[in-house]
């Protein structure tokens, strides 16, 4: 029993000093990272647009679930792809330095806002979208409501629209854990421990990126982000019945890890769920499988900037 009670104690000590590292040295750190570019009210709240290149085209990259702040995450490609054209970064609600929004998480209201914050920031269509992950679903959502505001969409490792499946109910009960974790300060002190920030200066990172982003990781759980997580099966929903337009150019890149790697989560192989979102698009749709995680732009800039400028140059 003793034992027991010394270690009932250490928890204790160690999630009060948790708690007070996040809630006075980390939140103090945070406070003091100003936006990387402009707030743009929409709706209820501010979304965070960061732009960088005079290019005539523009691309918008869109981020992946979960990414505590893109406009640094994104930073490297950023740089890359503004050597020739006009690159835009937009933070949905609940993410990165943007607000959060008591406004439901759907397709198309993640669709309106994106393009509310475009336009008022002064970006004006069309656009080349240039989606990770679960922001390929609105994309796909937006090509096919407004199909003259996009010139083309480069998937990067995008999510299927063609396979949907009901996200399990018990995750409404567990997801709010993740909030317990972040007040105690696990998240902060995790997200300064394991980066391996050698291989991402490599990468070509900048310092102050990497130490804004590993602050950001220990604020980045919200209920708009909850929400967002909860209804991700919805978003493709809502999306795979709506026919992409064959005006709309599309070209995926696809992560040879995705592509291979069983995922316990699909009823079908890798290779039949990205063969099958291909079909969805249409015949007009273009890939190529590179090397790398499913965060394929991390090792993979030049590639990616590389496969940009072939693509738009054969569509024009």
């Amino acid at each position: 029993m003793k034992i027991l009670y010394i270690i009932i104690v250490l928890i204790a000590v160690f999630m009060l000093i948790g708690s007070i590292l996040h809630s006075i040295y980390f939140k103090s750190k945070l406070n003091q990272i100003k936006p990387y570019g402009q707030l743009i009210g929409v709706d209820d709240g501010k979304v965070h647009i960061y732009s960088m290149g005079n290019g005539k085209k523009t691309i918008v990259l869109l981020p992946g679930m979960g990414i505590p702040l893109p406009s640094a995450d994104f930073g490297p490609l950023i740089r890359k792809l503004s050597k020739n054209y006009t690159v835009v970064c937009v933070e949905y609600f609940g993410v990165g330095f943007s607000s959060e929004t008591s406004k439901p998480r759907t397709s198309k209201n993640y669709v309106e806002e994106t393009r509310t914050a475009l336009s008022k920031a002064g970006f004006k269509a069309p656009y080349i979208l240039m989606p990770h992950s679960i922001s390929s679903v609105y994309s796909e959502y937006y090509a096919s409501k407004y199909p003259e505001e996009i010139e083309a969409i480069i998937s990067l490792d995008g999510t299927s629209t063609a396979y949907y499946d009901k996200m399990p109910s018990f995750l409404r009960y567990i997801l709010p854990i993740a909030k317990v974790q972040q007040v105690i300060g696990i998240t902060s002190i995790i997200a300064h421990l394991t980066a391996n920030k050698k291989s991402l200066f490599k990468i070509g990172y900048t310092k102050k990126e990497l130490n804004d982003i590993a602050l950001f990781a220990g604020f980045s759980i919200n209920n708009t982000l909850l929400e967002q997580i909860l209804n991700s099966g919805e978003f493709i929903n809502e999306t795979m019945n709506l026919p992409f337009p064959k005006s709309v150019p599309y070209f995926k890149v696809i992560s040879k890890q995705t592509y291979e790697k069983p995922n316990k989560q699909l009823k079908i192989t890798p290779q039949e769920y990205q063969i099958q979102h291909l079909k969805r698009v249409g015949e007009h749709a273009k890939y190529e499988i590179l090397e790398g995680s499913h965060f394929i732009y991390l090792n993979n800039i030049d590639k990616i900037a590389e496969i940009t400028d072939n693509f738009l140059l054969k569509i024009n």
